[in-house]
C-alpha cells in the first residue's frame, strides 16, 4: 500500500511475506475514550482506536496552537514499522510533490506531481522492487491531484485528471506511458471562487454513469461567507449547501462522465481530500480534513460513507449536532439533520488519499479494509498522524475502529523524517 508524506518525493511499497497462510498477529490493542487521542508515542502497527461522540471535549478545552513540524533527512537508524508478516521498502523517489497515486488496470502506477503540474507513470516488472520505466504522462496542468480511469474496468478509454479549477481527460488505453492526445476539458469551472483547499479528487461509480468530484472549502470555517444566505437560497439548494464565496465548496459534486448534469451529491464536508468507491456496496467514501482552531482534540477528522443528499455539518456543526462556537445559534433549522461520520480519526491527523484493499496477497482479514495516508498535525500541541491507517470494514460497513498499519515517520523528539531530502526546515 503506497503512501506519501506531504511535499516529499517518496513512494513506499508494502508487501506481505509468505502470504496469508503464514501470517500471525497479536490481538489488536483497542484505545477508546481519552486514550484514543494521545500522540505519536502510542502509535504502533496493530494499535486500534475508536472515538465516539461521547468522547468529544468541549471547544477550547486546550488552546489552539500552531506546532509546525521540523522535517529532516532520514536518520541512519530510522525505520518504518509494519504488522508482523509484512515488510516495507522504498519504491520510488526524486518525485516532485507527489500527492496522489492510482493504479491502472495493467498495474502501472500513476502519480500526480501536483507542484510540477504533471502526471507521471511508473512501471515495474512483475516482482521488481523499483520501477524500470518512468515517464511523464501529461504536463502543464493546474495542480493536478485526482486521477481516475474511465470506464472502470480492464479496458479504460480515458484518464481523467482533477485539477484545482477544472476536470480534464486524456485518451488512453492500458499500457500507454504517454497521453494518447491533448487534454479535453470536461468541467471548465469546477470552483466559482479561488483560494482555500486546492486538491480535487475524482471517482466513477461502478456502473460508469456517475462522476464524483470532491471540492474543499475556501476557508477554515466560512470566515468570509455572509452570515445570512440570499433570499430563497435554502429552499432552492440541497441540505446545508453554503453560499457566497463558499458556494459549490465543501461538497462532493456529481456529474455524468461528459461533465454535464452538475449537482451537489452531499454538502458540509470541509475538505474531502480522498474519494473512493467501496467495491462491495458501491458506496462513495471520503477521507476528510476537519476544521482547525478549537483545540488539540477537536474536532476529529474522519473517513466516512457519503450518502446522497446528506449534510455533514460544515461550517455550523461538527460530528453531528455539535455547534461550532464561531457560528453561535446559526442555522438552527439544520439541528438534527447532520449526518455523523462513520470513522472518527484523531483530530488534526489530516487524512489524504484513501483506497480499499481487494487483493489476495494480504491476510483475509484485510480484505475490504479502507486504507488512508495521514499527513500529520500542525494545529495540535501533541503531534499525531504521519502514518498509514486502515479502517475496519466488514461487508462494506465500517465498525468505527481504525488501526495503525505503517508507523515510524516521527522520531523520538517529535521530528519528522523523509527520504530524498537535504537540509531542515519547518513545514505545515
Amino acid at each position: 500500500m503506497p503512501t506519501r508524506v506531504r511535499q516529499v518525493a517518496i513512494a513506499i511499497g508494502v508487501v506481505c511475506l509468505g502470504g496469508a497462510a503464514t501470517f500471525a498477529a497479536d490481538p489488536p490493542q483497542l484505545m477508546t475514550g481519552q486514550a484514543a487521542y494521545g500522540d505519536w508515542k502510542a502509535d504502533a502497527p496493530g494499535v486500534r482506536r475508536k472515538i465516539a461522540d461521547a468522547d468529544l471535549p468541549a471547544p477550547y478545552a486546550t488552546p489552539a496552537v500552531r506546532e509546525t513540524a521540523r522535517v529532516i533527512a532520514q536518520p541512519s537508524d530510522a525505520r518504518l514499522s509494519v504488522p508482523a508478516g509484512f515488510s516495507v521498502t522504498l519504491f520510488a523517489d526524486h518525485l516532485e510533490a507527489p500527492r496522489a497515486i492510482r493504479v491502472a488496470p495493467n498495474g502501472d502506477i500513476f502519480v500526480a506531481e501536483s507542484r510540477a503540474g504533471r502526471v507521471r507513470v511508473l512501471r515495474a516488472a512483475d516482482g521488481a522492487a523499483k520501477p524500470d520505466q518512468n515517464e511523464v504522462f501529461a504536463s502543464g496542468l493546474d495542480q493536478p491531484f485526482g486521477i481516475a480511469f474511465y470506464p472502470p474496468g480492464p479496458e479504460p478509454q480515458f484518464v481523467y485528471v482533477a485539477t484545482t479549477g477544472s476536470e480534464v481527460r486524456f485518451p488512453y488505453k492500458c499500457g500507454d506511458l504517454k497521453a494518447g492526445g491533448p487534454a479535453e476539458t470536461i468541467v471548465p469551472d469546477l470552483v466559482a471562487s479561488g483560494g482555500g483547499h486546492w486538491t480535487r479528487d475524482v471517482a466513477f461509480s461502478a456502473d460508469s454513469k456517475q462522476m464524483f468530484v470532491s471540492v474543499g472549502s475556501g476557508s477554515n470555517v466560512a470566515e468570509g461567507m455572509p452570515k445570512n444566505p440570499p433570499e430563497g437560497w435554502v429552499a432552492e439548494h440541497p441540505l446545508g449547501a453554503a453560499w457566497g464565496n463558499e458556494a459549490g465548496r465543501a461538497d462532493v459534486l456529481v456529474f455524468d462522465p461528459q461533465g454535464q448534469g452538475r449537482r451537489i451529491f452531499a454538502a458540509g464536508i470541509r475538505n474531502c481530500v480522498g474519494l473512493a468507491i467501496e467495491p462491495k456496496t458501491g458506496d462513495v467514501w471520503c477521507s476528510t480534513n476537519e476544521r482547525d482552531g478549537l483545540g488539540d482534540n477537536l474536532p476529529p477528522d474522519y473517513l466516512t460513507r457519503v450518502h446522497e443528499g446528506a449534510f455533514y455539518g460544515w461550517p455550523w456543526y461538527y460530528i453531528g449536532d455539535h455547534q461550532d462556537p464561531r457560528h453561535p445559534d446559526e442555522r438552527p433549522d439544520l439541528a438534527g439533520k447532520v449526518t455523523v461520520p462513520d470513522v472518527s480519526i484523531q483530530p488534526h491527523s489530516a487524512p489524504l488519499e484513501m483506497a480499499f484493499y481487494e487483493g489476495g496477497m494480504f491476510p483475509a482479514d484485510y480484505r475490504g479494509s479502507a486504507f488512508a495516508a495521514l499527513h500529520g498535525s500542525w494545529n495540535r500541541h501533541l503531534r499525531t498522524g504521519y502514518k498509514i491507517v486502515r479502517a475496519i470494514v466488514k461487508d462494506g460497513v465500517p465498525t468505527g475502529e481504525y488501526e495503525d498499519f505503517v508507523t515510524g515517520f516521527v522520531t523520538a523528539d517529535g521530528t519528522i523524517w523523509r527520504v530524498s531530502y537535504s537540509g531542515a526546515h519547518a513545514e505545515k
